[in-house]
């Protein structure tokens, strides 16, 4: 059943997106757990997806929920899953070939005033209280997109044993946190920004340098760039006021890339089943 809502969302509540489709038909991570999709691989007795989707049903912040994927091949192996879709609790679309692409065909349902928070069914950690946060500030932010990030020492020392992904900068590390907000009419169109450097997500110089351009990735690589310059940057090239959220969560950072990450988010949770 779905967890009751925290409180009433009001009539400027988010939609949430949650991106549900597998980046290759193959996934380790759902072959390592005996499933057909990512995000139907169990923690703590349930499926990511909805424990991403409770976490949203509970936000006060949000309203409407999308999921985009899994594909409808694997829908019918989750009862409770294909029991939400078809009762009109979530809508579901077919993923498409990427992210960015299933976010972009998620968007295209929303009314462009509408705003928009957008996340992963692999975000397993994922909690009331942090969509909170997040949507709160990224509405102060004043911007047309806020990414949230959460320190890398604060996730080092919650998890001194995760390899994360940090953008290293002169003021501190910080990693993503799959949250993004789309708070403006004109923010929809940084998909296409997205669409052009997705896939260098694990590698931060090229990402960089996709991002910024070369002149930042010589900064970036002396340790000169700091959070602020980077965003200013970003702003410039996609021609949208960007903002970061610095969230005080470190299991923000965490999402569930790798059988190793899959044994970090079932300790934490406690969950006791193998997934090797």
């Amino acid at each position: 059943m779905d967890h009751e809502r925290g409180g009433c969302p009001g009539a400027g509540a988010f939609a949430a997106v949650v991106l549900g489709g597998d980046r290759r038909a193959d996934d380790p991570v759902a072959r390592g757990a005996g499933v057909l999709s990512k995000s139907l691989v169990p923690v703590g007795g349930r499926a990511m997806v909805l424990r991403v989707l409770d976490a949203l049903g509970a936000s006060r912040q949000v309203g409407m929920r999308i999921l985009c994927g899994p594909a409808r091949s694997a829908l019918a192996h989750d009862a409770e899953l294909g029991r939400r879709i078809a009762a009109g609790e979530i809508t579901w679309i077919e993923p498409r070939a990427t992210p960015s692409l299933s976010a972009e065909a998620a968007l295209e349902t929303i009314p462009a005033g509408v705003p928009v928070l957008l996340t992963t069914a692999d975000h397993a950690l994922l909690r009331p209280e942090i969509v909170d946060d997040f949507c709160v500030r990224a509405r102060a932010a004043a911007a047309d997109v806020a990414v949230g990030v959460a320190p890398y020492e604060l996730v080092k020392a919650a998890y001194p044993a995760t390899r994360r992904t940090a953008i290293r900068l002169r003021d501190g590390g910080y990693c993503g946190s799959n949250l993004f907000a789309f708070l403006t009419p004109s923010s929809r169109a940084v998909v296409g920004f997205w669409r052009r450097v997705e896939q260098e997500r694990k590698r931060p110089l090229r990402l960089v340098a996709g991002v910024l351009g070369w002149v930042a990735v010589l900064r970036y690589g002396l340790g000169r760039m700091t959070l602020a310059e980077g965003l200013a940057r970003v702003s410039a090239r996609t021609g949208l006021r960007v903002a970061a959220v610095i969230l005080p969560f470190p299991e923000a950072a965490v999402d569930v890339d790798t059988l190793e990450d899959l044994r970090l988010v079932r300790a934490i949770v406690g969950d006791g089943v193998r997934s090797d």
